[in-house]
């Protein structure tokens, strides 16, 4: 599927950029003891870390409140959905651990990379797909159970209308059991290097695919 990026984007953030990673016949199961048990210790050290400092003590966290800011949204009213992650790690909540590998391992990826990673069930989009920054008709209802509004905020849309951003994902794209093509959008920290995120997409990428198979596509838009 075209995934394209407004070019208004880097008009507020000038290194704004995203990885496009594209996964066709995948196996969504249950995460792997290996999985969860590097997840747990990673947890562990984010805790030990977080009893002691605040969640900016994160430069992942601290980067993407100030995209916000240049874009003109208020990150403590909104928060991008990986601070939403520590926070709740620093509230004793744990991680959320769920009987899918592909959203366990797509949470623990937007902790690890201290980055927003959106992952939609690519069956329900019609596309091309467009990143941009919302109009006043964008809205979608969200995993969160609430109508979210993108009217000036970053946002996702297909042919239908608006269907996730670094918030929240939207119910009609939800990524379930029985899932087999995926599109993942990681919202790169703007500070990355080319050849960083390059990398970075890529390995997101080859991890993924190394737990549910199939075929992977990655790109980086900017």
């Amino acid at each position: 599927m075209e995934v394209k990026m407004h070019p208004d984007l880097q008009q507020y953030v000038p290194s704004f950029k995203i990885g496009c990673i594209q996964y066709e016949s995948i196996v969504i199961d249950t995460p792997p003891k290996e999985l969860k048990g590097r997840i747990e210790l990673f947890q562990k050290t984010v805790e030990l870390d977080l009893s002691e400092q605040p969640i900016t003590y994160y430069e992942g966290v601290k980067e993407w409140r100030q995209v916000f800011k240049q874009i003109g949204v208020d990150p403590t009213r909104h928060r991008p959905s990986h601070e939403a992650l520590f926070r709740r790690l620093k509230q004793g909540k744990g991680f959320p651990f769920s009987d899918s590998s592909a959203i366990v391992l797509n949470n623990f990826f937007s902790l690890y990379y201290q980055m927003p990673i959106g992952m939609y069930d690519l069956e329900q989009l019609q596309g091309p797909v467009e990143i941009r920054i919302g109009e006043e008709k964008d809205e979608y209802e969200g995993l969160n159970g609430r109508m979210n509004h993108m009217k000036g905020k970053i946002t996702n849309v297909d042919q239908r209308r608006a269907f996730g951003s670094p918030m929240v994902d939207s119910k009609r794209s939800a990524v379930a059991l029985e899932t087999k093509h995926i599109l993942q959008l990681l919202y790169l920290r703007p500070s990355l290097s080319d050849d960083d995120t390059r990398a970075l997409t890529d390995n997101i990428g080859e991890m993924f695919q190394q737990v549910h198979g199939g075929h992977v596509e990655t790109a980086v838009l900017s």
